[in-house]
């Protein structure tokens, strides 16, 4: 080994550490020491990569933040000047518009406004923006709207419900607006239907209360009013029947007093009488009844007999034949003017009242007959019918017709009217009665018949045996005392043809 490096191994004494065993060698200490200095340099690096991190994310925060406050801004200055989603005003949708957007829309709104008039019966009527000069007027009310959006806290106005603005500034002209609600047809009182009330109204089975009639009468004062005030609140819409601008029936089918008479008028006329004159006939029914049904002062209905007493008598006087004047058709050709007589229909009309009393009482309905003190042998108008007797005194002539058909033509002699002992003309007798083998007796004589069939008192028609002449003049000169003398077998004839009440008819 060189000295050398003896001396220097000398002058560098190695070192170790004891540890027991015996001593350790340098470099492994030196080992140990590396160890320890790497673990220290990683905990500083891992601080340093958490600080780089943290400073990261600060950045990252910082753009954040700033993004947001220029986007808050920016929402802040957009909604300064747009309105917010959901703004509502005049109808208008004002979303992310601005006030000269919205004022353009209004004004062109305006342009377009119509009033509708909804009136009675389903009619309807407008009134437009031109007719009353409506125009648009910028009051600040859309300015102001915006500045109540508060933009600087516009995330919470974002979240908070928006109310509708209904109304916009405008004026009209109000002459114009006069002038064209005058101009409704509405207002015209030629198309008006009258209001009427319910009423208590006549059926076939009685009594019904017959609903109002409302009408379209419109009290023109109020239609002006509801108009205008329509106008000038903006309305679209107006109702002139809840505007209360109709002039209203004042009584309704709901009424307590109308259903009331209704039901009890209805107890009254419950019948129905069909009285019978041949070929004419008089009903008495609801309409007929209502007439004679007056009201009590408690409230109570009943029949007036005074009042059906009169219309008894109008039956009577319309009826009634019995002495009444005639025309009739002769056999011979001509048209004579019966003014006398006893013949003919004439009604009791006591009796005739009581008995339609008990029928209205009794709610009877069907045919009735009045009731009678003298009849004819038919009710048709023409009441002589189609068997009767006629006798001409200047023809000295007599027919007998049965049922229409002549049966009988013969000469007669009437009575002499130069000994004041004519026979009775003029009218038309009813035969009072028919007698076979009868002695007819007088002043200054006595004649037994076989036929008598007398029709005016002691005057009749008989057959006259002692005479073989009939017709001609001799009743001027040997005429009757009055009576019709007849050849036998014609006598017997008319006495089988005809029956007690028949007519009799004598012209000259």
């Amino acid at each position: 080994m060189d000295k050398s490096d003896a001396t220097s191994r000398r002058q560098t004494p190695r070192r170790g550490v004891y540890t027991g065993e015996g001593y350790h060698a340098p470099e492994r200490r030196a080992e140990r020491g590396s160890e320890a200095h790497g673990a220290s340099s990683a905990g500083d690096l891992q601080k340093k990569l958490t600080v780089r991190r943290r400073k990261k994310y600060r950045r990252i925060l910082l753009a954040l933040g700033s993004f947001l406050a220029a986007v808050y801004v920016a929402a802040a200055v957009y909604f300064g000047f747009h309105f917010y989603s959901g703004t509502e005003f005049f109808g208008i949708d004002c979303s992310r518009k601005t006030t000269e957007q919205v004022k353009a829309e209004a004004e062109e709104k305006l342009d377009r406004y119509v009033l509708e008039i909804g009136e009675r019966d389903g009619q309807t009527e407008t009134i437009s923006a031109q007719q009353i000069g409506l125009v648009f007027e910028d009051s600040a009310g859309i300015d102001r709207l915006m500045k109540a959006q508060r933009s600087y806290i516009w995330p919470v106005m974002l979240l908070l419900e928006r109310e509708s603005i209904g109304s916009v500034a405008f004026s009209y002209d109000r002459d114009m607006a006069q002038q064209a609600v005058n101009g409704l047809a509405c207002m015209d009182n030629a198309r008006w239907v009258a209001p009427r009330d319910a009423y208590v109204g006549i059926t076939d089975s009685g009594y019904e209360v017959v609903k109002e009639v409302m009408g379209t009468t419109v009290d023109r004062e109020r239609v002006s009013q509801a108009v205008l005030a329509a106008l000038d609140a903006g309305e679209t819409d107006l109702s002139l029947d809840a505007q209360g601008c109709y002039v209203n029936p004042q009584l309704y089918s709901d009424d307590e007093k109308l259903n009331h008479d209704a039901e009890a008028k209805s107890a009254l006329a419950r019948a129905k009488i069909t009285y019978d004159f041949g070929d004419r006939q008089e009903i008495v029914d609801t309409s007929v009844i209502d007439g004679w049904i007056v009201e009590l002062e408690d409230g109570t209905f009943t029949i007036d007999e005074m009042r059906a007493a009169q219309y008894v008598a109008e039956l009577a006087a319309k009826y009634d034949t019995f002495g009444l004047t005639r025309q009739f058709y002769t056999s011979i050709g001509t048209v004579e003017t019966l003014t006398g007589g006893d013949y003919g229909w004439c009604m009791d009309q006591d009796a005739t009242l009581t008995a339609l009393l008990k029928a209205l009482d009794e709610g009877y309905q069907g045919m009735m007959e009045p009731e009678y003190l003298y009849t004819a042998m038919s009710r048709d108008t023409n009441d002589i019918g189609y068997t009767y007797v006629e006798v001409c005194i200047s023809q000295q002539r007599m027919w007998c017709y049965k049922d229409g058909n002549l049966i009988v033509d013969t000469p007669v002699v009437t009575g002499n009217p130069n000994k004041g002992n004519g026979t009775p003309s003029g009218g038309v007798w009813a035969i009072d009665a028919k007698m076979r083998d009868y002695v007819l007796k007088g002043e200054g004589y006595t004649a037994p018949v076989d036929y008598w069939m007398p029709f005016n008192d002691d005057v009749g028609i008989h057959d006259m045996q002692a005479r073989a002449q009939f017709g001609g003049t001799i009743y001027l000169s040997n005429g009757s005392h009055g009576c019709v003398n007849t050849p036998y077998e014609q006598a017997q004839t008319i006495y089988n043809a005809v029956s007690i009440g028949t007519p009799v008819i004598v012209y000259e």
